[in-house]
């Protein structure tokens, strides 16, 4: 997959940074509104090796407030101005599922990549926008709307469901002559306690869509819910998990925590080699 002119390599598992700039992320929500602390975050993310800062200026926690396609796109504008000056050569994506964000984001910013929660479902226009602007698009799956989405989901097969929605996705977006399309199963967007669980353990059969992969458990309360703790206490929790998708062949992690994403990377990829 090209992104910004370089061959990205899947063969070695990326690192997606998250950078929330909103005041009410369910972990770090007003952690990195202001300029200081939004580029002290970034260089901290570079230094531990981050591969993609993706920002995020609308929060999709359950039942998050519904923010203004003006005050989204005033806080991320902000954002990429400052990314955009003080670290140029870094591979931003925009987590967004509006589809003039995205081309603005795009356009007039230099992003590189979009991730869109919804797959399309909450703006019709993403799609063709993707198509237009060349860009890779993280497609992630969820059910329902952030505002409902966890009242109460329910699934067939949540693994094969799930297979069912991408594959059509992907041959949609196909037809429309998007091929750099990255996958992510969307952990915690309606989704049981155990469907997340189910999702984690049937990781391996998305590798039948030929896509990388991401995944995002990073704090999210399938960890806290289960073993009783707060986000700030669920770094060890995440690190679990994650090692258990790249055992499974995940592509990406998207985490708060670029070092330990970083070092699980390190050692399952030893690994791996060793089993070669």
């Amino acid at each position: 997959m090209k992104i910004k002119g370089q061959l990205i390599d899947f063969s070695v598992p990326k690192v997606m940074g998250v950078l929330n700039v909103t005041p009410d992320s369910f972990y770090d929500g007003g952690r990195y509104t202001v300029e200081g602390k939004i580029v002290s975050k970034v260089e901290k993310m570079i230094l531990e090796g981050v591969d993609f800062i993706d920002i995020g200026a609308y929060s999709s926690r359950p039942e998050a407030a519904v923010i203004s396609y003006e005050e989204e796109l005033k806080r991320l504008s902000e954002t990429m101005e400052l990314l955009r000056s003080g670290f140029p050569e870094s591979i931003i994506s925009i987590d967004t599922y509006r589809s003039g964000i995205a081309r603005k984001m795009v356009e007039e910013y230099g992003a590189n990549m979009i991730n869109d929660i919804s797959a399309g479902d909450m703006d019709k226009e993403m799609f063709c926008t993707i198509a237009d602007l060349q860009i890779p698009y993280v497609m992630m799956h969820m059910q329902g709307i952030p505002q409902t989405m966890q009242k109460n989901p329910k699934y067939d097969n949540v693994v094969k469901d799930i297979l069912s929605v991408f594959a059509g996705k992907v041959e949609e977006l196909k037809l429309l002559g998007v091929d750099n399309v990255i996958l992510d199963p969307g952990f915690g967007f309606g989704k049981t306690l155990d469907h997340n669980y189910t999702l984690m353990n049937g990781l391996e059969q998305f590798s039948v869509l030929n896509k990388p992969i991401m995944v995002g458990v990073s704090r999210k309360s399938m960890i806290g819910k289960f073993l009783g703790c707060t986000p700030d206490e669920a770094l060890n929790g995440t690190v679990v998990l994650n090692t258990i998708a790249l055992m499974k062949g995940v592509d990406i992690l998207r985490v708060h925590d670029v070092k330990e994403a970083v070092e699980a990377i390190r050692i399952v990829t030893k690994l791996k080699q060793l089993n070669k």
